[in-house]
């Protein structure tokens, strides 16, 4: 059965504050955004600083701590105040990139947004619900995996390590051969939904397809409080900053594999000795088409 309530969010302060940007009121939003724009900053201003800053009221603020799991504006400060100290330690990179950056400052960027992503995705998983992902898609007679544009090379990504140990699995990218394989699972099979908006009107609709015949439902989006999370049994959050030049397509894509590969090993461990005996035999299958003298 489908949730009828999205998950809170998890991780560190900041992430869950990116993480329920796209759910807030618009006055909330703008308390987020200052409070992402300086966390230092916002850690040092009274209640009332912050509200005038933002253009809202007291009230707006309150609301907007509860809404990222907070309980009141003196635990906000604390909590920005320490997660300040932390990234202090470790600075940016020089945040986005830049058209006259140079290809040097470009590599390094990239690296460092592709390295925090990979860090703050797996600080904010939710592993209990990872964990029950898990055995799902272990005891799944078929696993359907539903990406469109950037999200279907994770889709493809995971349908091929799924195969390789034996789980029956298909992704899909066309949305007619979606819906109509959505229509055809049931009640043991696991439908996936990858989106990293959560707003993919044709994710959003396979899953809902899948879950009308009784499968069970999984949603990877980087927003808990998404229309895909709504729609989903099980959610797994990525924690992806896009920039300029990465909407859509590069930190998101790193995250949701950095997901995809954990959820796989999950699987693997839980089918340790026919997985391996299938890993062995599928590297010994292809192992004539490739050049003497390779790995």
């Amino acid at each position: 059965m489908n949730s009828t309530t999205s998950p809170e969010p998890t991780g560190p302060l900041l992430v869950r504050v990116r993480a329920v940007m796209p759910a807030l009121a618009p006055a909330e939003q703008r308390v987020a955004n200052a409070v992402l724009a300086d966390p230092g900053g916002v850690a040092a201003m009274t209640i009332s600083e912050l509200a005038e800053v933002a253009s809202t009221s007291e009230t707006t603020v309150i609301r907007f701590c509860k809404q990222i799991g907070v309980p009141g504006y003196p635990q906000l400060r604390l909590q920005l105040a320490a997660q300040s100290a932390q990234e202090s330690v470790r600075p940016e990179v020089g945040g986005d990139i830049e058209p006259g950056d140079s290809l040097a400052d470009v590599v390094s960027k990239v690296a460092f947004a592709d390295e925090r992503a990979v860090r703050e995705t797996a600080q904010q998983v939710d592993v209990d619900a990872l964990a029950k992902v898990v055995d799902a898609v272990v005891r799944a007679q078929r696993v359907d995996l539903y990406g469109f544009a950037a999200s279907a090379f994770v889709a493809y990504d995971l349908q091929q390590k799924l195969h390789r140990i034996r789980r029956v699995a298909f992704a899909w990218s066309d949305v007619h051969i979606a819906l109509t394989s959505a229509a055809l699972l049931g009640e043991g099979d696991v439908a996936i939904g990858i989106s990293h908006t959560g707003t993919t009107v044709e994710v959003v609709e396979a899953l809902e397809e899948a879950a009308k015949h009784g499968a069970t439902t999984v949603a990877v989006t980087n927003f808990p409080r998404s229309p895909l999370a709504r729609t989903a049994d099980l959610v797994l959050t990525t924690a992806a900053r896009e920039t300029t030049y990465r909407s859509g397509a590069m930190a998101s894509r790193i995250a949701q594999l950095t997901v995809i590969d954990c959820l796989f090993i999950g699987v693997a461990q839980q089918v340790l000795p026919d997985a391996r005996k299938a890993l062995e035999e599928t590297a010994s299958a292809v192992r004539g088409h490739r050049l003497k003298g390779s790995d």
